[in-house]
């Protein structure tokens, strides 16, 4: 199952950042290691989502235990290969995807059984949205090591890649095939949905460009992503859940650390390389904020 992303980061596609990747084994490692955490980090997050769901539908409760299941399988694989390759399988640096995306989110209640419909919509529509972006990733990794050297250390990523990207692109299809059939019992049902995948599209691009991008101007394009996902709320909403979101977005603590732990290990690695290339690089991130500014005046 191919799942592509019109929109790019600092104009690279998947393909392009993992073909980087894997060029250098000390990201390449960190980069698995985030895969397993991520995989670790959904059993949490979905056997919280079952908890909340109290045991009614009981086919959505069997669903998410079947999927459940698979995430610590593929996390155990994941473990078992860094293991193998003498990696670290600690909390991966640098920002969190998960934690930027359950900061955006809004926690939904379940106590009436409207809600609970509702909040089942928004929770199929967050966990699909993640579902493609994470096939995505597996698929532009598994393209990126077939075109590097075939040693043996790539070779047994790339199969171990290759067992779980099957099974997160089963996932995908799963929730597709839930959201339709809610979407198909009433024309309203039909717009929650509608509007689910459009707020939880925002925020997943939101929580991707926040671990991806740390040049200079990010603030202010976290606070252009931010409005984004304003917008696709109701009018009445916007203003609370913008003034809980701005301080954390314009100034947040995990953003300055991971710039100067990156910072400290280009320096380490390549002093030169660091003026000559890390410091440009880092101040062209005004450049594009001067740009996306400009696209936002005409």
């Amino acid at each position: 199952m191919t799942v592509a992303y019109p929109r790019k980061t600092n104009g690279m596609s998947a393909r392009d950042i993992m073909r980087q990747v894997v060029r250098d084994r000390e990201i390449h490692l960190i980069t698995l290691n985030r895969y397993r955490y991520n995989e670790q980090r959904s059993c949490k997050d979905l056997t919280d989502l079952i908890e909340r769901l109290n045991g009614k539908p009981k086919e959505l409760i069997r669903d998410l235990s079947h999927h459940i299941a698979d995430e610590a399988r593929h996390a155990m694989w994941l473990t078992d290969l860094l293991v193998d390759l003498g990696a670290d399988i600690d909390t991966p640096p640098g920002m969190s995807y998960i934690d930027e995306f359950e900061r955006l989110l809004d926690q939904d209640s379940f106590t009436t059984e409207q809600q609970r419909e509702d909040g089942i919509i928004s929770a199929l529509a967050a966990i699909n949205v993640t579902e493609k972006r994470g096939c995505e990733y597996f698929s532009a990794h598994i393209q990126a090591l077939k075109e590097a050297p075939q040693t043996e250390e790539n070779i047994k990523i790339r199969e171990t890649i290759e067992k779980i990207f099957p099974e997160e692109a089963g996932h995908v299809r799963w929730g597709n095939r839930w959201l339709a059939q809610i979407a198909q019992k009433s024309f309203t049902n039909k717009h929650k949905v509608e509007n689910a995948k459009r707020k939880y599209a925002a925020i997943e691009q939101a929580a991707y460009e926040a671990g991806m991008d740390i040049m200079a101007g990010a603030e202010l394009r976290r606070l252009n992503n931010l409005l984004e996902i304003s917008n696709t709320l109701p009018l009445w909403e916007r203003p609370q859940y913008l003034m809980e979101r701005l301080p954390q977005t314009l100034l947040s603590p995990d953003l300055q650390k991971t710039r100067i732990n990156i910072a400290q290990r280009a320096w380490k690695r390549d002093p030169q390389a660091f003026v000559e290339k890390f410091v440009p690089m880092f101040l062209n991130g005004l450049n594009r904020q001067e740009k996306t500014r400009d696209k936002a005046t005409v």
